[in-house]
C-alpha cells in the first residue's frame, strides 16, 4: 500500500495544485533534495535525466516523464536494472522484483527487498491512509438500476404467470438479471471510485493496489450485496441453490431486518464450511505427501525420448493458459525451428527461457512437446532434465532435490485455502450470467466442420436453420493465410446466423441457443404419435400453482418395458423415434402436425449452482482417489456409426459399428438422456448418454496419457476457480506416482501371477531377464535339465555340445515367453500402500495389515524413501544426505593444502 502510494500520481487543480508539476531535474538526487526542501510533492508528474533499459537490453540516459515518488522507489533499485517507471500494485511489484532477482542475483535482491520493505511501511504511515464512511460511495444510477431490474423481473414473473416458460427457467432468468444489474452496478461504483479525487480514495488505493480488499467486498460495501446462497442441508458438500430474491442494501446504507436474516445464513454457511473442510484439506496434504515422499531427483538425464505435447490451454475459445506459461523452465524434446525462418529455437535437451517463450510465441506455434516427469524413465525418483526448473531458485532442478515432498504441499497448501474460501464474501452466490451465444473473435470468413444443420421455421413463420448434430464446429478462417482463428463446438439446437464461407466482423453473433432447457428437436415434417406415455405411470401433468398452465412431465417408472418416446410419422419415410429421458417436458400434443427444427420435449438445465470449493475440494480427493463418479457416462470405445437396438431389461441399447465391421454394443438405462442419434458419427472416447467420464474409461480407451492429461487438466480448474496459481508439473508428480504400476494380464514366463499388480520397473525388468532365455520341451538325455525349466541360450549350447559328443539325444526348447500387462491408475491412499517400503505404509494407514503382510512375505526394507529413513533415524536421502555425497568433507583451501602436502610429504617417506 505504501509503495502504492509513492509511486501513484496526481495532476494540478485549481482547488488543490500540486508542488513541482513538471518541472525537470538532472539528477535522482535533485529530485530527493526537491521533495525533502518541500519544494516539489511525491505525487507531481515531472522529467528526470536518468539511466533506462533500452529494447535491446542496454543502458542508456535520457530524459522520461516520471513522478517524483517513483525516483525514492528507484533508490532502492540496483543500478544495473536501470529505471523502474511503473505504478506499484502488487502484481507489478512480482513483475519487478523478478526481473531484479533475474539481472542483479540474489545477494542484491535481498537488499533491494529489505530496503522497499522500510521505504513501503514509512510511506503507508506518512500517506495516513485512513478510511472513513465518506470514502464509499453508492452510484447515484443505483436506484434506476434497481426499478430497471424490477421490471425486466416483472415481465419474467407474467410470461410465467401466463404460462409461457416452465417454473425452472423463470427462475434462471431471474437470477440471471439481477446478475447482470449487479455487475453494471459494480463497474460504475468502481468507475465512481477511480475518479474520485483522482484515484486517492483510500479504500480504491487499497483495493488497486492488492493490499486488500476485492472487487466483491467492496461492491458489498457501495453497490448491493446482491444474491446470496442457501445453505444445504448435507455436509457432503453439494452446492446449495441462489435465493432469487437479492439483497437490495449495501454497508453503507445499513441492510433491513429480512435483509440482515438471510445474510446470516450465508455469513454462518461459511463459518461452518471452514471448521469441517480444514480437516479434509489436511488429510488430503498427508497422503499426497505420503505417495510422492520418495520422488528425489537422482539422476541429471535419464535419456527417455518420450514428452508431453503442451498446447495453449483453451476454454471454449478463450485462452486460460498460454503456451509460453505452460513450457517456461521445461526441457524440449525436439529442436524446435521457426516455422517461416526455419532458424532454430530451441534445441532438444535445451531449458526453455523466457526469451526462447517469447520468440516461441512470436513465431506462432501451438505446439511443443516437453519433457515430463509423467514420462521419465529414471528407476527411482527423478531425473532433472524432465522435472525442469526448480520454481524456488529458478533454476534446473539439483540432484538431491525432494520435488515430490514439494509437489505435495505445492498442492496440499491451497488447500485449506480453498476451504475458507467461501466465507471472504459470506456466502453471495458467484455465479456466471450463462453464456448462449457464440460470436465472431475475429474477423475472418466463416467454415463448417461436421455441421448437420435444417431449415426450419420459428413459431413467427420466418426461416432459420438449426443444428441437428452435436459434434459440430464452426470455425473463422484468415482468408488470406487460411489459418483457423478461432474455432468453436456448436451446440445441438443451436440457431444458425450465418452461413459457409461468408465473411464475419468482430463481435458478430455466429448462433445463439436456449440457455435454459437442453431440447430434443424433430427433424423432419410429420404427425408426432405417443409411444407409452401414460398419465400416472409414465408421465403426470403438472400444473403450476400460480398459472394453471397444465404440461406433461416424464417420470421414472417402475415398468421397465414401457419407454416414454415420441414417433414423427412422415410421408413416404419411416417414421422416426425420439426418446424421451426422465425430468423432461413434452413441448407438443399427440396428433399434432410438426415443422423440422420443432421442439418435442425441453429438459430443463439447472445452470445455476453457485461454484463454491465445497464442491472442489471433493472434486480434488475424487480425481487424486481415481474413484469413479456416482453417475458415469457411458463411453463408445471405438469410431463408429450409431444405431439404435431394441429395449432390454430397462437399458436401451446402442450398437456402434466401425468402418472395418467391428461392432460395439452397449446398454444406457432409459432413466439417462441419450446424446446420441441414429446414423451419427462417434469418435472413441465420445459419451454417449450424460454424466461424468470416468478416468478409468479414458484410461482403456484413449490410454496412459490421455487419462494423465485430464487428471492434470481437472485438477487444475478447481483451482483456478478459486484463482489459486499452481505449477503443472507438481500436479504430473502425484500424477506420475498414481501410475507408477501396471496389472499383468498374460503372466508368460515369468515369475508373475496373472492379475497380479507391480511396479512398472519391476515388470521390465523382469521380462529383460526372460527375453533371451529358453524354456526346455523335452530334456532328451541331458541328466541336469527338467522339462518346464528356463535356461539361458548359452547354457542350452554348452549342454547339447556336450550331449553332441556323446551322440545322446539333444534337449528341445522354445523360446521363453515374456509377460504381458497394461497400464493401472490407483488412487494415492492405494498406491501409497503399495509403495516398496513396508515401514513407509505401515506408518501411513492399515499398520497391522501392512506389517502382518510384510512379515508373510519375507520382506526387506531397503530404505530408499525419505520416510522410512525419518522412522529409523537416519540421514534422509536427499538433499546433501544423498549418498553420492557422504564421502564428502567440508572445509576451507588451507585445511585442503595441508592435506595435499602431507601426502606428498608420506609419499616421499614411503619411496
Amino acid at each position: 500500500l505504501g509503495l502504492y502510494y509513492v509511486s501513484k500520481g496526481r495532476k494540478s487543480t485549481k482547488e488543490e495544485p500540486v508542488l513541482g508539476e513538471g518541472k525537470t531535474f538532472y539528477s535522482s538526487e535533485e529530485v530527493i533534495i526537491a521533495i525533502n526542501e518541500k519544494k516539489v510533492s511525491k505525487h507531481a508528474n515531472i522529467k528526470l535525466r536518468t539511466k533506462v533499459r533500452n529494447a535491446d537490453g542496454e543502458l542508456e540516459t535520457k530524459i522520461i516523464e516520471t513522478v517524483a515518488g517513483r525516483v525514492i522507489f528507484n533508490e532502492s533499485v540496483p543500478e544495473e536494472v536501470g529505471y523502474i517507471d511503473q505504478l506499484l500494485t502488487k502484481k507489478n511489484l512480482q513483475g519487478i522484483i523478478a526481473h531484479v532477482y533475474k539481472i542483479a542475483g540474489s545477494a542484491k535482491t535481498a537488499n533491494f527487498l529489505d530496503n522497499i520493505k522500510e521505504l513501503g511501511f514509512q510511506s503507508a504511515y506518512k500517506g495516513g491512509l485512513s478510511m472513513g464512511l465518506g470514502d464509499i460511495m453508492v452510484p447515484e444510477v443505483k436506484d434506476t438500476l434497481v426499478e430497471q431490474a424490477k421490471e425486466e423481473v416483472d415481465a419474467v414473473w407474467n410470461n410465467y404467470l401466463m404460462g409461457l416458460i416452465t417454473d425452472n427457467e423463470r427462475y434462471n432468468q431471474v437470477i440471471d438479471i439481477w446478475t447482470r444489474i449487479n455487475s453494471q452496478l459494480t463497474n460504475t461504483l468502481m468507475q465512481q471510485l477511480e475518479e474520485d479525487n483522482q484515484g486517492f480514495n483510500s479504500i480504491y488505493m487499497m483495493m488497486h493496489s492488492g493490499a486488500r480488499g476485492s472487487r466483491e467486498q467492496i461492491r458489498q460495501l457501495g453497490g448491493m450485496r446482491g444474491l446470496m446462497a442457501k445453505p444445504q442441508k448435507n455436509l457432503a458438500g453439494s452446492v446449495g441453490g441462489i435465493i432469487e430474491n437479492p439483497i437490495l442494501s449495501n454497508f453503507r446504507e445499513g441492510l433491513d431486518v429480512i435483509e440482515y436474516f438471510i445474510s446470516t445464513h450465508g455469513a454462518r454457511k461459511g463459518l461452518a464450511d471452514t471448521a469441517l473442510k480444514t480437516a479434509d484439506a489436511g488429510y488430503l496434504t498427508r497422503r499426497l505427501v505420503d505417495v510422492a515422499q520418495d520422488v528425489v531427483v537422482n539422476e541429471v538425464d535419464c535419456g527417455t525420448l518420450r514428452g508431453l505435447n503442451v498446447s495453449a490451454l483453451k476454454d471454449n475459445d478463450e485462452i486460460v493458459e498460454s503456451l509460453a506459461e505452460r513450457i517456461l523452465g521445461r526441457v524440449s524434446v525436439h529442436d524446435i525451428y521457426h516455422p517461416q525462418t526455419e532458424e532454430l529455437i530451441v534445441s532438444s535437451g535445451e531449458t526453455i527461457t523466457d526469451e526462447i517463450c517469447d520468440k516461441i510465441d512470436e513465431a506462432l506455434i501451438e505446439e511443443v512437446e516437453i519433457r515430463s516427469v509423467l514420462t521419465c524413465e529414471t528407476r527411482q525418483g527423478v531425473c532433472s532434465k524432465c522435472y525442469g526448473r526448480n520454481l524456488a531458485t529458478s533454476k534446473i532442478a539439483q540432484k538431491g532435490d525432494s520435488v515430490g515432498v514439494i509437489a505435495a504441499q505445492s498442492i496440499g497448501e491451497p488447500g485449506t485455502q480453498l476451504t475458507l474460501r467461501t466465507f471472504h464474501v459470506g456466502g453471495t452466490a458467484s455465479n456466471i450470467a450463462v453464456e448462449a451465444t457464440i460470436k465472431a473473435k475475429t474477423a475472418g470468413i466463416v467454415e463448417f466442420e461436421d455441421l448437420r444443420a435444417i431449415q426450419s421455421t420459428d413459431d413467427e413463420g420466418e426461416s432459420r436453420t438449426v443444428v441437428m448434430g452435436r459434434s459440430g464446429e464452426i470455425k473463422i478462417i484468415d482468408p488470406k493465410s487460411k489459418k483457423v482463428l478461432m474455432s468453436n463446438h456448436v451446440p445441438y439446437s443451436a440457431t444458425l446466423k450465418v452461413k459457409e464461407g461468408q465473411k464475419v466482423e468482430k463481435d458478430q453473433e455466429l448462433c445463439f441457443w436456449d440457455p435454459y432447457n437442453a431440447v430434443i428437436l424433430s427433424e423432419f415434417e410429420g404427425v408426432t404419435e405417443f409411444e407409452s406415455i401414460e398419465e400416472g405411470i409414465t408421465y403426470k401433468e403438472e400444473s403450476d400453482e400460480q398459472t394453471g398452465h397444465r404440461e406433461k412431465v416424464i417420470i421414472d417408472t417402475k415398468d421397465k418395458t414401457k419407454n416414454p418416446a415420441v414417433i414423427v410419422n412422415t410421408k413416404g419415410q419411416d417414421p422416426k423415434t425420439y426418446n424421451i429421458p426422465v425430468g423432461a417436458h413434452l413441448s407438443v400434443d399427440e396428433g399434432a402436425t410438426i415443422k423440422p427444427g420443432q421442439i418435442l420435449a425441453k429438459i430443463p438445465r439447472s445452470t445455476s449452482k453457485s461454484k463454491d470449493i465445497t464442491g472442489g475440494l471433493p472434486r480434488v480427493t475424487e480425481l487424486f482417489e481415481a474413484r469413479n463418479p456416482s453417475n458415469p457416462a457411458v463411453v463408445s470405445e471405438i469410431d463408429g456409426v450409431v444405431t439404435f437396438g431394441g429395449i432390454k431389461r430397462g437399458n436401451r441399447e446402442i450398437f456402434i459399428e466401425s468402418k472395418d465391421g467391428v461392432k460395439k454394443r452397449y446398454l444406457v438405462s432409459l432413466s439417462k438422456h441419450i446424446l446420441v442419434q441414429d446414423n451419427d458419427f462417434v469418435k472413441a472416447g465420445y459419451a454417449l448418454s450424460d454424466g461424468a467420464t470416468t478416468p478409468s474409461d479414458i484410461l482403456s480407451i484413449k490410454g496412459p496419457t490421455a487419462v494423465q492429461e485430464y487428471i492434470v487438466n481437472e485438477i487444475q480448474e478447481v483451482y483456478r476457480l478459486q484463482g489459486v496459481k499452481i505449477n503443472d508439473k507438481h500436479i504430473e508428480v502425484i500424477v506420475r506416482q498414481m501410475m507408477q504400476k501396471v496389472q499383468v494380464l498374460e503372466s508368460g514366463d515369468t515369475t508373475f501371477l496373472p492379475n497380479q499388480v507391480v511396479d512398472r520397473f519391476v515388470f521390465r525388468e523382469e521380462n529383460d531377464r526372460v527375453l533371451d532365455m529358453k524354456v526346455v520341451t523335452d530334456a532328451g538325455d541331458s541328466p541336469n535339465l527338467k522339462p518346464g525349466q528356463i535356461i539361458s541360450a548359452r547354457k542350452l549350447r554348452d549342454e547339447n555340445s556336450t550331449l553332441k559328443r556323446k551322440d545322446l539325444k539333444l534337449v528341445k526348447t522354445r523360446d521363453a515367453e515374456p509377460a504381458v500387462s497394461k497400464p493401472t491408475l490407483q488412487g494415492i491412499t492405494q498406491s501409497s500402500l503399495g509403495t516398496e517400503s513396508f515401514i513407509s505404509a505401515a506408518s501411513f494407514q492399515e499398520t497391522t495389515k501392512v506389517l502382518s503382510e510384510a512379515s508373510i512375505r519375507g520382506k526387506a526394507d531397503h530404505l530408499n524413501g525419505l520416510k522410512e529413513n525419518v522412522i529409523v533415524g537416519h540421514l534422509i536421502p536427499a538433499g546433501t544426505g544423498l549418498s553420492d555425497w557422504s564421502e564428502m568433507i567440508v572445509g576451507s583451501k588451507d585445511e585442503l593444502d595441508s592435506m595435499k602436502e602431507s601426502k606428498v610429504t608420506e609419499e616421499k617417506t614411503e619411496a
